[in-house]
């Protein structure tokens, strides 16, 4: 049974930082290619970072270019994204997810691409 579980939400004052963490069980976690996606209220989840199996590439959506970095470490089979200059806009239940092949594909971005999710951890940042 496959087990995606994400921790490190919290709540931070704009300009703040995060890390949020991810592990996942019950496949081979260097197979997969990971994703963050988040969903803020009222809003359709979307996706904001995805990394290829070994890490060699990575991928973000344009409103976090610069300011958020996705990362693994697979000995640890676990997933990291690092929040920095955070801002009240990226509020929202953030997401982990896998892709179930070894490389983001060109729609990476879509939440049809990612096989198991997580139940999310939710960040929140004041003005």
């Amino acid at each position: 049974q496959v087990q995606v579980v994400e921790s490190g939400g919290g709540l931070v004052q704009a300009g703040g930082s995060l890390r949020l963490s991810c592990t996942a069980s019950g496949l081979l976690f260097d197979d997969n290619a990971m994703g963050w996606f988040r969903q803020a209220p009222g809003k359709e989840r979307e996706g904001v970072s995805c990394i290829r199996w070994n890490g060699d590439s990575t991928y973000y959506t344009d409103s976090v270019k610069g300011r958020f970095t996705i990362s693994r470490d697979n000995a640890k089979k676990t997933l990291y994204l690092q929040m920095n200059s955070l801002k009240p806009e990226d509020t929202a239940k953030y997401y982990c997810a896998v892709r179930g092949s070894p490389y983001c594909s060109v729609s990476w971005y879509k939440n049809s691409e990612f096989r198991y999710w997580g139940q999310g951890t939710q960040v929140i940042v004041s003005s």
